[in-house]
């Protein structure tokens, strides 16, 4: 197996701190690039391991992501002002991490000697699709400011591939599940936490499809990614996504999971719909993902149940944009 010495921006995420104990057991050697906004101790039980770098810190900063970059010979690039509601707080904030910093990111990763570099961008740069099976060779229609500068870094990343340097776009479905730094802001995560404390949830609509993935399957597909050979994956672009389930069918794995709680079915303008095919990366690279979304509820129950998550129906380490307005980054 390849060992990799890996920077991984925005490392401190949700995705990131499931990912990076993942690629410390793995073997690799994992730099950390990130502020830090939702709490210092996420890593605490590994800083004995000298195969984890902490570097808390801003990627805007050309000096901060040269330092970051000593000795990577791979990148995982998963920061950003994440969703639309969270990059509206403040656009020029948002534009100026998620894609400003990115093409200056993506020189220094090869003047530091990066040969692989994998991006997270998302399943919303295709826009609302009347096509039921939304494959990577359909036209990109980002419809918010969030998915353009997603699409626009696509680009930049495709402009920047050379010989040597191996890149690979990912377009993750909606990420669910428990992570030690949890999101209780995506769908799955705040119907399952609202029917846990609350009783009782809110479905605006119903019908519209939401695709999603665990994020034990998101951050096995990383793994993954670091051990295909560069012609397999060099310029390539992929979604990753599981199941396309209507919000109603989402509300119905909770209550299945959870027991008794009331759903509230309330009208909305807001009938949007994304579906995404997920065949290609199943028949490219053989990823085919493991866990369902009961899976991701179970895994929150459990971690509700045990104390693992304080004040979840309140907390803003857990909602972006209430920590986004609580620490007013500029």
């Amino acid at each position: 197996m390849k060992q990799w010495n890996v920077l991984v921006t925005g490392g401190a995420g949700y995705v990131g701190s499931v990912l990076v104990p993942k690629l410390l057991a793995a073997g690799h050697r994992v730099t950390v690039l990130d502020l830090y906004l939702y709490g210092d101790d996420i890593f605490a039980q590994y800083r004995s391991n000298p195969n984890l770098i902490e570097v808390k810190g801003d990627m805007r900063d050309p000096t901060v992501v040269a330092q970051s970059l000593k000795g990577c010979n791979a990148v995982i690039h998963l920061a950003c002002i994440s969703n639309d509601p969270s990059f509206e707080l403040n656009p020029n904030l948002g534009k100026s991490i998620n894609f400003d910093a990115f093409r200056p990111l993506v020189k220094a990763s090869k003047a530091a000697g990066v040969t692989r570099f994998i991006y997270a961008s998302s399943s919303s740069v295709y826009g609302v699709k009347k096509e039921s099976n939304v494959t990577e060779d359909l036209s990109l229609e980002p419809l918010t400011d969030y998915s353009k500068f997603k699409a626009m870094c696509e680009q930049v990343l495709e402009e920047e591939r050379e010989p040597g340097f191996v890149t690979l776009t990912l377009r993750p479905a909606t990420v669910c599940g428990y992570g030690p730094r949890q999101r209780l802001d995506v769908i799955v995560n705040i119907l399952t936490n609202h029917a846990i404390n609350a009783g009782r949830i809110k479905v605006f609509g119903g019908s519209q499809l939401r695709p999603n993935l665990h994020i034990e399957d998101m951050t096995d597909l990383y793994l993954l990614t670091l051990q295909l050979p560069d012609e397999q994956i060099d310029g390539g672009i992929y979604n990753a996504g599981y199941e396309n389930h209507s919000l109603m069918d989402i509300a119905d794995i909770v209550r299945s999971v959870i027991g008794k709680v009331d759903v509230d079915v309330l009208p909305t303008d807001d009938l949007r719909s994304y579906q995404v095919s997920s065949t290609k990366i199943q028949r490219e690279l053989g990823f085919t993902p493991k866990y369902t979304i009961e899976n991701a509820v179970q895994g929150l129950k459990a971690a509700i149940e045990t104390g693992k998550l304080t004040d979840p129906m309140n907390n803003p380490m857990y909602f972006n944009i209430k920590r986004m307005q609580q620490v007013n980054l500029a």
